[in-house]
């Protein structure tokens, strides 16, 4: 199993949608928030994502298609 950190950032109309369920479910990756920061206006996430590197890619994917903006953590390393 691989390791990935990567900062979602969320526009306004998606806070309120089960966003980082979906891409659970969807893509078999196992989510860890290590940081978040929501309000009406603005949604942030850390997230820690754990799966076969395939699946961290088409979890990625299923994001950006969403709208999310994914943003690698600086220094972050692969398992």
């Amino acid at each position: 199993m691989a390791r990935k950190q990567v900062t979602l950032i969320f526009p306004q109309h998606l806070i309120k949608e089960p966003v980082v369920y979906l891409m659970a479910k969807e893509c078999e990756v196992l989510p860890n928030i290590r940081r978040a920061k929501v309000t009406e206006t603005v949604g942030e996430v850390t997230l820690e994502l754990e799966g076969t590197d395939d699946n961290l890619r088409k979890a990625v994917t299923f994001l950006e298609k969403k709208g999310v903006k994914v943003e690698p953590v600086v220094g972050d390393v692969v398992n």
